[in-house]
């Protein structure tokens, strides 16, 4: 009877404890990577055009606020809320007046419209271009790593979601142990990354 109590005493107690932690949001569901042809691109990315055996024309160019590009001898193009391989339909269906079947390439040299913001104690804190497939790791890295002080079990994740915010904690120091492998989450666009001290 005694060894009974002690039992059912051990797992009230221990369901006491866990019900008194304090709960934490679950790591969001993992989403399947984009594409390079899903990417949408959004203003401020530079886009490189290349036109074959039209270097002239070949180039970097970036999206303007406007949303539009300028590519020579067709002028402007609109190019925001475009993917790269509708841009480059466009961009076809314009040189086709000045070049007989013109090969046209169209990719995204620099992401600017999509990155993350990395804040607190990193090498290399401030916005970071977001990469397909980055994960909270692959950030600090682009951070130049944590700095000195930096509490690398305490590291959060902000994430708007509609109106609301939402916070993720990744503790580096349980993950790279294996013991919390499913908090390298995927990053999205306008996160914020903060390592606290």
């Amino acid at each position: 009877m005694t060894r009974t109590r002690t039992i059912v005493t051990g797992v009230l107690a221990l369901c006491a404890a866990l019900a008194c932690n304090t709960a934490r949001p679950l790591p969001p569901p993992e989403e399947a990577p984009m594409s390079r042809s899903e990417y949408v691109i959004g203003l401020g990315d530079q886009l490189k055009i290349t036109v074959w055996r039209n270097e002239e024309i070949s180039g970097l160019v970036l999206v303007r606020t406007d949303g539009m590009i300028s590519v020579p001898l067709v002028d402007d193009i609109q190019a925001e809320g475009l993917t790269p391989e509708q841009l480059k339909v466009a961009i076809v269906e314009k040189l086709e007046e000045f070049i007989a079947t013109p090969d046209v390439t169209v990719s995204v040299f620099q992401a600017n419209s999509k990155r993350i913001f990395m804040l607190g104690e990193v090498n290399s804190p401030g916005p970071v271009p977001i990469l397909q497939d980055m994960r909270v790791t692959d950030a600090i890295s682009a951070a130049r790593g944590f700095g000195q002080f930096a509490d690398r079990g305490d590291v959060r994740v902000i994430r708007r979601q509609g109106h609301d915010e939402v916070e993720y904690i990744f503790d580096y120091e349980a993950y790279v142990r294996g013991r919390a492998p499913g908090t390298n989450i995927l990053l999205q666009p306008g996160d914020t990354v903060i390592v606290p001290d």
